[in-house]
């Protein structure tokens, strides 16, 4: 889609007529869902077992450090396999770890360093295989229903964030943390049904000979530094992730430290995000089909900032519960968006390393900023943390824009 030939109005749930996406978005929605209630459980566990931010963003860092050395390594693997079968045997090696977690909490064995231990290594399970999961997604559907996949996409995961803490929350009172994560080992059922029944095209057949990852790893990132596009895209991603996103990781904190709740708050604050990005993902399509996507891409990146200081700044729970809803719909829109001009600017051959590229800034960005704002946040307060980064943000993203729009506009389609 270009900006001269976009559509007026667009249904975002087209894509579901691609029965291949359907099938696999199925069996990830409840995986998801299951993966929330463990992170729910997480949280609330290092919480009250620590009593300290810094432990809490430390731990939930830990999903995400491992894009930053194992990323690369996925992106470059799923470019040269079969990005099905590959996607299987990770997903096989995810419901190993939850297992594991849930026999710990049933035994009553849990601890500080074997979740930080069991986190970590599911965080490396996320940093190979996320590429490979963006890169399949064009091979599902249709090149006119790329954006609304990617944006349905996003809603799974985030509807997962809605569903998953309202159940948790329940799980956990009535039985406990090991049926928490009990649920989630079961939910990685469905990841494995929903692959064993799709079939994606083969990638062209490379030329027979060793197989030089780091080579392929460079080539990816020559590419991204070359399309001006992915540059800017990555860049405005890194700085998002490492000044905002740490508002997810420390939500445990934020109702337990600052609000005084404990899982139940928890699970308000991250449902109430969740509603937010889901509304911002089934958005995605028709926005863009009115506006375009790159205004609704830039417009995002301008309020995600104000957003962040709005929650930050929140005097009482309801409107914590409001600000983070409203948070969650811009940041979700700034991840759409920069990661769809990755994948559109990108030819079939270097998807999955754009695509981890993407995660590197995101998990990058994300996990650092986590251990900085919850070592800051125990010293100065998570409210004026979690304010400070925002405006930050917002004076980096309006610097760009009145400086240098020629960036912005590069991250529109290759054919505008």
């Amino acid at each position: 889609m270009t900006s001269a030939t976009r559509p007026t109005r667009i249904s975002p749930f087209r894509p579901f007529r691609h029965r291949a996406f359907a099938t696999v978005w199925a069996g990830s929605f409840v995986s998801n869902v299951g993966t929330w209630m463990e992170t729910v459980a997480i949280g609330v566990y290092v919480t009250q077992a620590t009593g300290q931010a810094a432990w809490t963003g430390t731990v939930a860092a830990l999903t995400y450090a491992p894009t930053v050395l194992l990323g690369p390594f996925g992106g470059a693997l799923a470019d040269r396999f079969d990005r099905r079968r590959f996607l299987l045997a990770v997903t096989l090696f995810q419901a190993v770890l939850a297992g594991t977690l849930t026999l710990l909490a049933a035994g009553d064995r849990l601890s500080v360093g074997a979740v930080a231990t069991i986190v970590l290594l599911a965080g490396c399970a996320f940093a190979v295989a996320m590429p490979a999961v963006q890169a399949m997604t064009p091979d599902l559907v249709g090149p006119e229903d790329l954006l609304g996949a990617m944006s349905l996409g996003a809603a799974q995961f985030n509807l997962g964030r809605v569903v998953g803490p309202a159940l948790a929350g329940l799980v956990i009172a009535a039985g406990g943390l090991a049926w928490a994560f009990g649920l989630n080992t079961v939910s990685f059922g469905a990841v494995l049904v929903a692959l064993a029944l799709v079939r994606i095209p083969p990638l062209a057949p490379r030329a027979p000979g060793r197989v030089r990852v780091l080579r392929t790893i460079a080539d990816g990132v020559v590419a991204a530094r070359r399309d001006p596009g992915i540059r800017t895209a990555l860049l405005l991603l890194l700085a998002t992730t490492f000044l905002v996103s740490p508002f997810i990781g420390l939500v445990p904190a934020v109702a337990i430290k600052v609000f005084g709740r404990g899982a139940t708050g928890t699970s308000a604050l991250v449902t109430a995000q969740g509603v937010g990005a889901v509304c911002s993902a089934l958005a995605a399509g028709p926005l863009a089909g009115m506006l375009g996507r790159r205004r609704v891409l830039v417009a995002a990146l301008l309020l995600v900032g104000p957003a962040a200081v709005a929650y930050g700044l929140a005097p009482v729970f309801p409107l914590a519960v409001a600000g983070i809803a409203v948070l969650g719909f811009v940041y979700l829109a700034v991840l759409s968006g920069t990661s769809t001009v990755c994948q559109v600017r990108a030819p079939r051959e270097l998807r999955a390393r754009m695509a981890s590229l993407f995660m590197l800034g995101v998990g990058g960005g994300h996990a650092l900023g986590l251990v900085v704002q919850g070592w800051l946040g125990d010293r100065v307060g998570l409210p004026a943390v979690t304010a400070t980064t925002g405006l930050l943000l917002f004076g980096i993203v309006l610097a760009v824009r009145l400086l240098r729009p020629d960036l912005l506009a590069a991250m529109d389609d290759p054919a505008a």
